[in-house]
C-alpha cells in the first residue's frame, strides 16, 4: 500500500498545481489554450486520484491514516 499511497500523493500534488496554474492563468488574463490545458491537467489528474482509489477499494485493501 506504500507505493500506491505515494502515487496517489505524487497526483493529487500534480493536480494542486495544475489548479494553482488554472487560477493564475485566470487572473492574468492569459490565452484561452493556458486555461484550458490547466483545466485538462486538474481533470485528468482527479480521474487518476478517483480511479486509484476505485482500484484500491476493489482489491480489497485499505489505506492506514
Amino acid at each position: 500500500t506504500t507505493r500506491l499511497r505515494n502515487a496517489i500523493t505524487l497526483v493529487a500534488i500534480g493536480t494542486t498545481c495544475w489548479v494553482i496554474a488554472g487560477v493564475i492563468a485566470l487572473a492574468s488574463n492569459a490565452d484561452a489554450k493556458v486555461i484550458w490545458t490547466c483545466i485538462s491537467g486538474a481533470a485528468l489528474g482527479l480521474i487518476g486520484v478517483i480511479t486509484q482509489f476505485v482500484a484500491n477499494d476493489e482489491a480489497g485493501t485499505k489505506f492506514e491514516t
